[in-house]
């Protein structure tokens, strides 16, 4: 009987655990998470403090019971201290092992705690496991005021949720605007407008964090370099890393990002051992370079093809274009590469504007739709783009990231088709109308 381990319990684990098993009954899979729980998912967790989400059950896929009718042995709560790549053994820190013909990384990642002054003190948060979450949600209700750090995806959507529950909000953040590492400020502004007058969030940019400080070992100020903020809890979106300490004791290898580098197989430079999910660096289509991506979909996807693979197949993963989305009452999304990481890169790049609606101008769910495009000017082939508006951002996006993959020029989206129906579609496209404008930029 071919055994396989799979070490992690995230998306990337439990799609690789349960492929396999599909793919092969007769295969001995063997899934280990340090958690209590697999296949939740994480990004839901603000929407639940937001109350947006009655509750945390419905973030579970299925219940533990599912998986192990299923076929796979489930370890959960065991933390795998070691591996022998020589006898092809995995190891707990209680003395268990898990022997293996195939063996799976998909241990995701971690937090980079800050080294600032207090940083332990109670009150400060890192958002990851939902069982930690269901313990703090009720203390929100006591919360006054909170202070979120970094203004990435899962720090703006906790900067949407938290002045739901009646707290006071404050966001920090080192950049110019939201989601500055890769997203650009006038696109951003729209929201950034919301949050501040519809939620009453209070933006702190430019502002860098320097530590805390707090009264018989609960959080009360939270430091700043732009002054002192009270507050009741601090959530830390820290940066992130990839989490491959047990890979690179076995001799795996890491790249540039830090993460696995596997092969589109998802094999890595181990032979039998494979890895996926937010611990492997991933290729970008259109710049060439590795990245290092945690959203939940890259994370399964790779891990069920891993998952394949172990048990036999010869399926491949190509490289990404990273479409992203998020928010509720000012949607906000778009396709890498952004004017921001363009200029950063030295790309050269036209730009295309435009502003349209949602739905035929007079049907009550009309919304504004702004559309902003980058491409080659020598090529006119599309390389990203990004949008704001109401409902849409996110198909938008999808349909974005999918033409950049098949090298659609501006030429081609300015003719589009286009759905026109009163409630969901316009009679015009507005990326056809910013694809238009890149073209009259070129002309000019």
């Amino acid at each position: 009987m071919k055994r396989i381990v799979v070490i992690g319990g995230g998306s990337a684990g439990t799609g690789a655990a349960t492929i396999a098993v599909q793919r092969d009954r007769s295969l001995d899979v063997t899934l280990i998470t340090e958690f209590e729980d697999i296949a939740y998912s994480p990004c839901g967790i603000p929407y639940v403090f937001g109350r947006e989400i009655e509750k945390f059950d419905g973030l579970f896929l299925q219940p533990l019971e599912f998986y192990a009718e299923m076929g796979i042995n489930l370890r959960t709560e065991t933390v795998v201290d070691r591996v022998d790549i020589g006898r092809r053994v995995v190891h707990s820190t209680v003395g268990e092992e898990f022997p293996f013909d195939e063996l799976i990384f998909c241990t995701g990642w971690e937090y980079e705690v800050p080294d600032l002054p207090n940083v332990g003190l109670d009150g400060i948060v890192y958002i990851k496991n939902i069982r930690r979450a269901m313990e703090l949600d009720p203390k929100l209700d006591d919360v006054k005021r909170a202070v979120v750090w970094q203004a990435k995806p899962l720090g703006v959507e906790l900067i949407e949720a938290l002045p739901r529950r009646g707290i006071e909000t404050h966001l920090v953040d080192s950049g110019g605007w939201l989601l500055s590492e890769f997203a650009d400020a006038d696109m951003m502004e729209p929201l950034q407008q919301h949050l501040v007058d519809e939620l009453g969030v209070k933006l702190h940019f430019g502002t860098h964090l320097t530590g805390f400080d707090g009264r018989d070992g609960r959080l009360t100020t939270v430091r700043t370099s732009g002054g002192d903020i009270e507050a009741d809890m601090a959530f830390l979106v820290a940066p992130t890393l990839p989490a491959t300490g047990l890979a690179k004791s076995i001799g795996v290898e890491t790249g540039s990002t830090g993460a696995i580098v596997v092969d589109n197989q998802m094999r890595t430079s181990v032979d039998g051992v494979f890895a996926a999910g937010a611990c492997v660096e991933t290729m970008h289509g259109l710049l060439n370079i590795p990245i290092h991506l945690i959203p939940g979909t890259y994370a399964y996807t790779q891990g069920r093809l891993a998952g394949a693979n172990a048990a036999g197949a010869s399926e491949t993963y190509p490289p990404v274009y990273v479409p992203w989305g998020l928010g509720a009452a000012v949607q906000v999304g778009g396709a890498l590469v952004s004017e921001t990481l363009a200029q950063a890169t030295g790309m050269k790049y036209v730009v295309g504007k435009a502003t349209g609606i949602t739905a035929a101008r007079y049907h009550p769910a009309h919304e504004q739709m702004h559309v902003k495009l980058l491409a080659d000017p020598d090529t006119r082939r599309v390389i990203g783009g990004q949008f704001t508006g109401g409902d849409g951002v996110k198909e938008r996006a999808d349909f974005l990231a999918f033409a950049i993959r098949k090298g659609t020029t501006l030429e081609e989206l300015a003719t589009m088709e286009n759905v026109y129906s009163p409630p969901i579609g316009a009679l015009g496209e507005p990326i056809a109308a910013a694809a238009k404008d890149a073209l009259s930029r070129l002309v000019g």
